[in-house]
């Protein structure tokens, strides 16, 4: 039998499970939105997509991050124009999904050890 599971390096801020109300990180629980880093998890003072804003995104700047994994609840929604090409004038491309896709994927390029950031807002 072959283990499919991701290695992620040891010290890694991995999203472990989420929900209605917030998350596990490495063994952390988070309420509400949370900004993860292969580094660090922290909390994120955002309730909604509307909220979001290259102000709020500001603690993720500085840190190599080349793709932006942006959790948008229970439905993926678009990233606003403007906020898209602000990310991408400082080289970091975002991709916006529902929460659980977005909690995966990072998961996923975190073990294939790219420079991935998440913008996690709780799934319920």
């Amino acid at each position: 039998m072959t283990d499919v599971t991701p290695l992620i390096p040891a010290g890694r801020q991995v999203v472990d499970s989420y929900g209605r109300n917030g998350f596990h990180v490495s063994g952390v629980a988070y309420e509400g939105a949370i900004l993860v880093t292969a580094e660090a998890t922290v909390a994120w003072p955002v309730g909604s997509l509307a909220e979001i804003t290259l102000d709020s995104l500001s603690p993720l700047f500085d840190r190599g991050i080349e793709i932006l994994l942006l959790g948008c609840g229970a439905r993926m929604a678009p990233v606003p124009p403007a906020l898209r090409a602000a990310l991408k004038a400082k080289g970091i491309v975002v991709d916006a999904m529902d929460t659980g896709a977005a909690c995966r994927t990072y998961n996923v390029l975190l073990a294939e050890e790219r420079r991935v950031a998440a913008a996690l807002l709780p799934a319920g």
